[in-house]
């Protein structure tokens, strides 16, 4: 007799080829959003692409954590860290040289793009849905980020409807500042948590802690 709560085994290579599939939905539309974003000239949208580097670095992390090592997984996490602040620097100088000045994006573009990222993300949320209780920390994070990522797309959206009626670059430069803390939170804590494993890689090597 099983455990109703007890969640069913899952075969490591399917949970690694679902990350990997989601990883690759999440980079191929980052390309797509930064694109966008750059063309139309909208801070937010930029700043929204940054989240799906963010999520493919999550993703490619729970596929390398089934096979590597502590310390090996540990640099890749520094690695992914340093990768998602470099959109993130660049929206953040966005904001910054369109402060004195904002200038309202082409809407229907930015509602057309946002409209894509909320279906890629919720498809992405009920991907991992399948295997968010077999993955760790890591894979339920996933899913959460994915299924929140989808709120702040509907809220690039909303944002647009908000512009039509200004005819204002404020809305979309206050909501991709907005994003920017954010993201450039999420990849500080990616460092961290890269730092723990290093730490925990360490220890299990039996180093001096104390250096």
């Amino acid at each position: 007799m099983t455990t109703r709560n007890a969640p069913a085994p899952v075969d490591p290579r399917l949970l690694r080829r679902t990350v990997l599939v989601v990883a690759g939905l999440n980079l191929g539309y980052f390309f797509v959003e930064a694109a966008v974003a750059v063309v139309i000239g909208s801070v937010s949208l930029l700043a929204d692409s940054v989240d799906f580097l963010e999520d493919t670095s999550i993703n490619l992390l729970i596929a390398l954590a089934l096979g590597w090592s502590l310390s090996r997984r540990a640099l890749a996490g520094h690695v992914m860290a340093l990768v998602i602040l470099v959109p993130a620097a660049a929206a953040a100088w966005q904001v910054v040289s369109r402060f004195g000045d904002p200038t309202p994006p082409s809407v229907w573009p930015l509602v057309l793009t946002a409209g894509g990222a909320a279906l890629v993300n919720g498809t992405c949320a009920v991907i991992l849905s399948r295997v968010r209780s077999h993955g760790g920390s890591l894979s339920a994070a996933a899913f959460l980020s994915a299924r929140s990522d989808v709120l702040v797309n509907l809220a690039i959206i909303a944002m647009g409807v908000v512009t039509v009626l200004t005819r204002s670059g404020w809305p979309d430069l206050v909501l991709g500042a907005a994003i920017v803390v954010v993201n450039g939170s999420a990849a500080l804590e990616v460092w961290r948590l890269a730092g723990e494993e290093r730490f925990a890689a360490r220890a299990l090597a039996g180093e001096d802690l104390d250096d």
